[in-house]
């Protein structure tokens, strides 16, 4: 039986992901006074507009669109679409900003084994759905042969 290398690549760690904006300043906006993000310095020879943002230990390079509008917006708020999630020790305080910022959500929550998890979802400028949870309290058990 072939044995499988469980880091083929020899990766470290999680660095970044990158969004492209319709605006860079409105998504630097949001995801430092909702999120927490602070602005980095970025390589000066990039010839493209952006930011670089960190927090958290997750890097997001923010990329502005050469063409605005063709950024899909998406309005309807679908748990299921690609989305990065977040940790909270409160998932009530959360609900209560976002309330206060306005900022349109959904609520859900998740059963398995006994142990709920709620999660929240809402959008970025951009329509890239955000989730933020208590998912720290599930387990990670590993499928059989799988090394976490």
């Amino acid at each position: 039986m072939k044995e499988i290398d469980a880091n083929p690549l020899l990766l470290k760690s999680f660095n970044h992901f990158s969004l492209q904006c319709r605006s860079v300043q409105e998504s630097v906006d949001f995801y430092t006074k909702i999120l927490g993000y602070v602005q980095v310095k970025r390589p000066e020879n990039l010839d493209f507009v952006g930011a670089w943002l960190f927090s958290y230990g997750i890097g997001i390079h923010l990329i502005q669109s050469e063409d605005p509008d063709k950024v899909p917006k998406k309005t309807e708020i679908n748990p299921k679409d690609n989305h990065i999630s977040f940790q909270s020790e409160s998932i009530d305080y959360v609900e209560k900003k976002l309330k206060e910022m306005a900022i349109k959500y959904l609520r859900q929550r998740l059963e398995e084994g006994g142990i709920y998890v709620d999660q929240l979802f809402f959008h970025d400028p951009d329509g890239f759905t955000i989730e933020i949870c208590d998912c720290d309290i599930l387990p990670v058990i590993p499928i059989a042969g799988a090394i976490v």
